[in-house]
C-alpha cells in the first residue's frame, strides 16, 4: 500500500486522522520487554494490585505510543519529529479492547515549522475518552511517497492455548490418576504440580521409598496422598491398570519407567484396558504464532502404521480434538506432496483416509490428504498449490506418516518454534498421560488437563 506524508504547507487546522487498533495481551506482553517495565498490573495472569483480579491494563505509554503512530504514519506522517507531547488520562484501556487514535490539528507555526494537534484515544465498545493531550512535533518540509514497511515480525512465545485449556479444565472434578512409578522428581513434581491445580487427584504406586526420597528432594510433603508400595516396575504398571479395573483411577500417568513397560500392562488381552481400538499417541501442541492447539499423531507408539491403523489414528485424534472444543477438527493427512503418487505409499494412504471419512468410516471431523506440509498449515501456500479444500492451509490436526516423521516434526515445533507440547495415548479405557523427563512444568500440567477435558467429555464428567 501507498502512502504519502503531509509536509508543514500542506497542513491547515481541522485535519484530522485516527487509526484503529485491537489492544491484545500479546501488544502489552511485546511492550512489558522493549520498555523494560515489568509491572505486573499490564500483564494478563498477574494481580498486580493485590484484589484477586488479573487487570491487564494498557501501560499510560504504550497508549501513547499509539498516539504516536498516528504522527509518525498518517498525519503529518514520515519526517515527523516529536518536541514535545502531553498526556491526560481519563479511564484505564485493557487487554482485549479496540481503541481508536486520533489527532488533529489545531495551530501552525510558521517561523519554527511546528505544528500542534490535539491528540485523544477513544474505547469503541461506548466511546470512552481514554486519553486527551496535545502534541507539539515537527512537520516534514519534504514530499514522501512509500510503500507500507514491512517490518519483521514479532512473535510471542506465550502459551495461550494451554492457558485456555487449564482454565477450561481447573473447575472439573479432579481427575482420578494412578501415577505409576514417580520415582525421579519430574514425574512425582508434575504428578504434584496437577493435583496443585485441582486437575487430577494421584495415586501413587511404585517404590515408596524412592518416591518419598523424590518428595524430600523437591519439598513437597506427601499428606493426603495415597502410596502403594511396588518396586517392580511390572508390578506398578499392573497395578496401575487394576486400579482402572477396581474404579479407583479413570487415567493412568507414566512415571519414570519405560514406556514400554507401561503400555504391556495396558495391552494384556486379560487384564488390560483394551477398547478394540489401536493405542495411538496424540501430541497437544501449543505452537507461538498459531491461532488454536496444533494435534500431531502418531509420533510415540506405532512405528510404520499400515492403512487399517491409521483409520484408528485419526479416530482417536478426532476424539480428542473434540475433547478439547474443536468443534469440527479439520485433520490433514501428510505426506511429501499434496497429489497421489503410486511410488509414495503415504499419499496413497492419505487420499484413502480422506474417502473413508467422506463415507462416513471416520467421523466427527473434516480429513483431507495428501496435504504437505506447507499446505497443510499455510492458506497461501495451498491457494498457491491451487488446492480448494476446507482443511488445507487450516489443518488443526496432522496426522503423519510413521513415526519417524512426527517425532521429527514434534520436536522440531518444541525446540525450533519454541512449542510446548502434552501428551496423551488414546485407544484404551481411559487416558495415559505420558510425558518426557525433558518437559517442562506447562507441558505437564497441559498433559493433565487434556487428560481431564478427555475424560469429561466420554465419561459426562463423573471422576
Amino acid at each position: 500500500m501507498m502512502i504519502e506524508n503531509r509536509t508543514f504547507d500542506e497542513l491547515s487546522p481541522g485535519d484530522t486522522s485516527q487509526i484503529r487498533r485491537l489492544c491484545t495481551q500479546d501488544d502489552l506482553i511485546a511492550f512489558a520487554n522493549v520498555s523494560g517495565n515489568h509491572n505486573p498490573l499490564h500483564l494478563h495472569d498477574y494481580d498486580g494490585d493485590g484484589d484477586g483480579l488479573h487487570e491487564a491494563v494498557a501501560p499510560g505509554m504504550f497508549l501513547g505510543s499509539l498516539i504516536s503512530a498516528v504522527l509518525g504514519n498518517v498525519l503529518p506522517g514520515a519526517g515527523t519529529r516529536y518536541r514535545s507531547q502531553q498526556f491526560t488520562f481519563h479511564e484505564r484501556a485493557h487487554a482485549g479492547e479496540e481503541l481508536i487514535s486520533t489527532v488533529t490539528v489545531t495551530a501552525k507555526d510558521a517561523a519554527t515549522g511546528t505544528v500542534t494537534l490535539d491528540t485523544t484515544i477513544r474505547r469503541v465498545s461506548d466511546d470512552a475518552l481514554i486519553l486527551s493531550g496535545e502534541a507539539l512535533v515537527e512537520a516534514p518540509r519534504h514530499k514522501l511517497h512509500y510503500s507500507t514497511i514491512d517490518l519483521p515480525g514479532l512473535i510471542v512465545q506465550r502459551h495461550r492455548h494451554f492457558e485456555a485449556l487449564l482454565a477450561k479444565a481447573e473447575p472439573l472434578p479432579a481427575l482420578k490418576t494412578a501415577v505409576v512409578c514417580p520415582e525421579e522428581p519430574n514425574s512425582l513434581g508434575g504428578a504434584l504440580l496437577g493435583r496443585d491445580h485441582t486437575l487430577i487427584e494421584p495415586i501413587l504406586v511404585g517404590c515408596a521409598r524412592k518416591i518419598a526420597a523424590c518428595a524430600e528432594e523437591i519439598g513437597r510433603p506427601l499428606d493426603g496422598i495415597e502410596v502403594i508400595d511396588l518396586p517392580d516396575h511390572n508390578a506398578a504398571a499392573e497395578k496401575g491398570v487394576a486400579l482402572v479395573h477396581e474404579g479407583r483411577a479413570h487415567a493412568v500417568m507414566k512415571g519414570h519407567l519405560h514406556t514400554d513397560v507401561l503400555l504391556r500392562a495396558a495391552l494384556d488381552k486379560v487384564r488390560g484396558l483394551r477398547t478394540g481400538r489401536r493405542f495411538t499417541h496424540v501430541f497437544v501442541m501449543d505452537v507461538p504464532g498459531l491461532n488454536h492447539p496444533l494435534l500431531v499423531t502418531d509420533a510415540a507408539i506405532n512405528i510404520q502404521p499400515d492403512l487399517k491403523t491409521k483409520v484408528d489414528i485419526v479416530q482417536n485424534a478426532i476424539d480428542l480434538a473434540l475433547s478439547l472444543g474443536i468443534e469440527q477438527p479439520k485433520v490433514g493427512v501428510l505426506s511429501a506432496v499434496e497429489t497421489v503418487n503410486p511410488d509414495l505409499p503415504s499419499s496413497i494412504d492419505a487420499a484413502l483416509l480422506s474417502k473413508m471419512a467422506d463415507r462416513g468410516q471416520i467421523t466427527g471431523g473434516l480429513v483431507d490428504g495428501p496435504l504437505a506440509m506447507d499446505n497443510a498449515v499455510d492458506l497461501a501456500a495451498a491457494r498457491t498449490k491451487g488446492i480448494t479444500s476446507p482443511v488445507a492451509g487450516r489443518a488443526e490436526v496432522l496426522v503423519v506418516p510413521n513415526l519417524d516423521a512426527g517425532n521429527m516434526l514434534a520436536k522440531q515445533l518444541t525446540y525450533i518454534s519454541h512449542a510446548e507440547g502434552a501428551g496423551l495415548v488414546l485407544g484404551a479405557k481411559v487416558p495415559f498421560i505420558l510425558n518426557s523427563r525433558a518437559d517442562d512444568d506447562m507441558a505437564r500440567l497441559a498433559s493433565c488437563a487434556v487428560a481431564a477435558l478427555h475424560h469429561a467429555r466420554i465419561s459426562g464428567g463423573a471422576a
